[in-house]
């Protein structure tokens, strides 16, 4: 049995893995920089390792403090959480040869899937839906539009959408270039890039006896710069054919590398109504930022859960609780729309969300919003019968709450709720390349008066 859990993370999801931890009756250690001296999740753990400075790479990337820090305070498991080393086959490796429990997938399973090239392949030997690689030399003006994109890593870094075949050479270089400084893997590849597509994924949870889960959809098309803002599950206007399609090629993928723990598939579907096909894009072997959505519709804990499969709980081979209404999350950073989505730094004074809805949040008031990392401040989820209900309720809550600080991106969130394409679930992963203008267009001059003289 787990009795001691590090959290080999910061923020949002330390606290998260903290709140389920606490639940159960295990103890918890936090790990954190000199920046991160006052954090809400140091101030929450049983215990607190200081790892000095403040970079990420001199401090939650070095796999190396964080295992002796686990030691020192006498945890007997590791929780990567997302981000960071969570997805590092090696620090994986590290944590079990120091004879600590691993939370996630077999080191083996993250290396499988780690690179997307070596991924696809895998994917494609075990039967699940793949795009056809495009060989650049080859390369035709009738298969433009096309996509370079790295073999490793993600965030969007290390990708190149090509329009113009002459511009592929070119492209390509950057697009190795800024991998190789990313990852430090230059590989890339192109394949077809599907205008208008929809970014879908499929929850897996498997206990590597021979179980596994898949808990339904996420639709994660609302995305800035590669990178998701809002999610939903389950996700809309799908077929059901096209519902089991996913869910069976997800299965597949977890089983190809006999997968443990929680992770996730991600496709891209295009087309639409019965013309809808999905292509798998890639598999991340953590939880997703945007877990809270699954586990509302389903009423499960998956953090939980990862840490009963760690344990050698097996699944219900039955399979999951079935899926019921709907859940929103929305993503509140600390940033800019209007400005190039530009981070924003300073003093959050308040955070206050009101409503029936979960709030997941890495921040408290009166926290410093520094420079060295992610500026997300929270997630806002709410659950609903139906989606009409849940998306009324999300844009409820975060038109009356309270943020005061930083300039985020609360209004975005908010008229994009209510956007006329996001109501009829009319998404795709275009959405804000053609309605940012609209929805960062200053208010009326008469409210922003107003709202002057109420101050």
């Amino acid at each position: 049995m787990i009795t001691s859990v590090l959290v080999a993370n910061r923020g949002e999801i330390a606290r998260r893995v903290f709140r389920t931890c606490a639940e159960l009756g295990i103890a918890t250690v936090a790990v954190h920089s000199d920046a991160d001296a006052e954090a809400p999740h140091v101030r929450e753990a049983d215990a607190a390792v200081r790892l000095p400075g403040d970079a990420p790479a001199a401090t939650y990337l070095r796999g190396d403090l964080i295992v002796e820090a686990a030691l020192a305070a006498g945890a007997d498991a590791v929780h990567p959480g997302y981000g960071f080393l969570s997805e590092n086959a090696e620090f994986a490796r590290a944590v079990q040869d120091a004879g600590l429990v691993w939370i996630g997938p077999d080191p083996g399973a993250i290396e499988a899937m780690a690179s997307k090239t070596r991924a696809k392949k895998l994917m494609g030997a075990a039967g699940v839906p793949l795009f056809e690689p495009v060989v650049p030399e080859q390369a035709t003006e009738r298969e433009l539009p096309l996509l370079v994109k790295a073999a490793a890593g993600g965030g969007g870094r290390g990708m190149r959408i090509v329009r113009e075949l002459g511009a592929l050479d070119a492209e390509i270089a950057a697009a190795r270039a800024e991998a190789a400084s990313a990852f430090g893997d230059g590989e890339v590849f192109v394949e077809p890039y599907v205008e208008r597509g929809r970014h879908v994924e499929v929850q897996v949870l498997a206990d590597g006896q021979g179980t596994v889960w898949a808990l339904g959809t996420r639709d994660c098309s609302l995305q800035r710069r590669h990178q998701k803002v809002i999610e939903e599950a389950p996700a809309p206007a799908l077929g059901e054919e096209l519902r089991r399609e996913l869910a069976d090629a997800a299965v597949k993928a977890a089983r190809a590398v006999e997968y443990r723990g929680a992770g996730t598939v991600e496709f891209l579907v295009a087309g639409e109504g019965t013309d809808a096909r999905a292509y798998f894009l890639e598999m991340n072997t953590r939880l997703q930022v945007e877990h809270p959505v699954t586990e509302c519709v389903h009423g499960l804990d998956l953090v939980a859960l990862q840490i009963r499969v760690a344990e050698g709980e097996a699944l219900d081979p039955a399979g999951p609780p079935a899926a019921q209404g709907h859940a929103i999350e929305a993503r509140l950073y600390a940033e800019d729309p209007a400005r190039d989505w530009q981070p924003q730094t300073g003093t959050l004074h308040a955070l206050d969300v009101p409503g029936d809805v979960r709030l997941d949040s890495g921040v408290a008031d009166g926290d410093e919003i520094g420079v060295h990392y992610d500026p997300m401040l929270a997630k806002v989820i709410a659950w609903a019968p139906t989606r009409r209900e849940a998306v009324r309720k999300l844009a409820h809550a975060l038109e009356r709450a309270r943020v005061h600080g930083p300039v985020t991106n609360r209004v975005l969130l908010l008229r994009s709720l209510r956007h006329p394409d996001f109501a009829a679930a009319r998404l795709d992963t275009g959405f804000y390349d053609r309605h940012l203008e609209e929805l960062t267009a200053p208010g009326d001059p008469a409210g922003r008066q107003l709202a002057a003289l109420a101050a």
